[in-house]
């Protein structure tokens, strides 16, 4: 755990000094994020339908228009009362989000809980101290009726995606740039 945390660190160092924004891409387990991930930078990355097959974060480079680069980091996905033991466990994993510039809270908008989990992965957040800017991304819209998903995400201010059939990425980054760079160019918007 230690040689990993190292690892980490040094990796964040060489990020901080690049000034490489960071998205952190957070969720319920079985969200997509995975899927999201290898959607937006098109790479393999490793997907499985179980509870914490993503315990040490994956990190891609992605391209902006206008030239401009982020990390895009997958983490563990999360549990419904994730027990002290396991937060303590993952807390080198979670270390990861210290960097975030942005988390994309990614939602099973498919769900029938999906209220129930977002308030879960908030609740972990926030007992890890973490307090970046959020983008509610709500994936798997290809199963729900057509519109249905774009309802959900206006309702609640984020974004409409189906990882798996690559649908609404790109409106997904254009809110994600915005809130990077909310001066339109320049440094990117690290508020917190």
């Amino acid at each position: 755990m230690k040689k990993l945390a190292a690892q980490r660190e040094n990796r964040r160092q060489r990020r901080g000094r690049r000034a490489v924004p960071v998205l952190s891409i957070v969720g319920y387990t079985n969200a997509g994020k995975s899927t999201l991930l290898r959607a937006l930078t098109r790479t393999e990355v490793h997907v499985a339908d179980q509870m914490f097959a993503t315990l040490d974060p994956t990190s891609r480079r992605l391209r902006f228009p206008r030239e401009r680069e982020v990390i895009v980091t997958d983490t563990v996905g999360f549990i419904r009362d994730l027990p002290a033991d396991l937060v303590t466990a993952f807390r080198a994993t979670l270390e990861e989000l210290a960097d975030a510039s942005l988390l994309l809270h990614v939602v099973d908008a498919a769900t029938p809980d999906c209220e129930r989990r977002i308030e879960a992965v908030r609740r972990v957040l926030h007992d890890i101290g973490m307090e970046a800017q959020e983008l509610l991304v709500f994936n798997q819209i290809d199963r729900m009726a057509d519109g249905e998903g774009d309802a959900m995400a206006r309702l609640h201010g984020g974004v409409a995606v189906s990882a798996l059939r690559r649908t609404g990425l790109r409106e997904l980054l254009a809110r994600a740039e915005g809130m990077l760079w909310a001066d339109g160019e320049g440094a990117p918007n690290h508020r917190r």
